[in-house]
């Protein structure tokens, strides 16, 4: 018989509806290029990009707020958080610049995973913010940075089979999960950047005046001119490390989460008993 999946953040009604609120408006930060008619002002507002991003970092620290008041995120989730996030940033500067090799997505997939989707976006959040202030990458680009790799790891914790699906069936599931999220991370991330490259630079930069169709083909022709090798590298990486990788270090995450009993409450006996 297999016991119930232990998770370090229970989501509760408030912090669903923030986890909605703010993916609803990172898909219209994200995707407005796509969402703005031709003749829209939007497109002609490009310097006020920063507190769009500004506004973003809000709701982002207003959603991790809200996550961990409400979870009742006690003190054995805030050290396991601490210290997988400090890992992970850790683990992002080894081979950067190099192929995509970016072994922090393999360990974010697999602690999703164990932890379950509330601790996933959280970890994902402030592992980006960590590596941000790490590697010195804080810039208007960090808040959607952080949102992208809060959906990458919590997707990883809304995988079904979270307390049956074990073995070698798992790993494929999780490898084929960091495959395609790699990539969808980085087209994401492209959308952030693509907008502000400088219109009408060349023909595959964003033009506020073409129709949709228009500027999709140009957004394909510049993801593929700019980040294919990159994501792939990257995808690959975490293919690689999850295959090799995935047993140990599922079995050292599933053994500290039962270890730690997060859903058991913290007692103190009191003094002389």
């Amino acid at each position: 018989m297999t016991s119930p999946a232990v998770r370090a953040v229970r989501l509760g009604p408030r912090s669903v509806a923030a986890l909605v609120l703010v993916g609803a408006v990172g898909v219209a930060a994200f995707g407005w290029p796509f969402l703005a008619p031709p003749d829209s002002q939007v497109g002609a507002h490009a310097e006020d990009a920063p507190w769009l991003f500004a506004g973003l970092l809000v709701l982002l620290v207003a959603v991790v707020t809200a996550t961990i008041s409400e979870s009742g995120l006690g003190p054995k989730a805030v050290a396991m958080l601490g210290v997988l996030a400090a890992t992970g940033a850790a683990l992002r500067p080894i081979g950067a610049g190099t192929a995509g090799i970016e072994p922090m997505f393999f360990l974010l997939v697999l602690s999703g995973r164990v932890l379950g989707p509330g601790f996933g976006f959280v970890l994902g959040s402030v592992t980006m913010f960590a590596s941000a202030l790490l590697t010195g990458g804080v810039g208007p680009w960090m808040p959607f940075q952080m949102l992208a790799m809060g959906w990458f790891t919590m997707g990883a914790g809304l995988l079904p089979g979270a307390t049956r699906l074990r073995g070698r069936s798992e790993l494929a599931m999780l490898a084929c999960y960091g495959f395609l999220a790699a990539f969808a991370y980085g087209t994401v991330m492209n959308l952030a950047g693509w907008p502000f490259m400088g219109t009408m630079a060349s023909n595959i930069s964003f033009d506020p005046h073409a129709a949709v169709p228009a500027n999709l083909a140009r957004f394909l022709a510049y993801c593929l001119a700019t980040s294919m090798g990159w994501d792939l590298g990257r995808a690959v990486c975490t293919v690689v490390l999850t295959l090799t990788l995935g047993p140990a270090v599922l079995r050292a995450l599933r053994r500290a989460t039962r270890r730690a009993a997060f859903e058991t409450p913290v007692t103190f006996d009191a003094p002389g008993a």
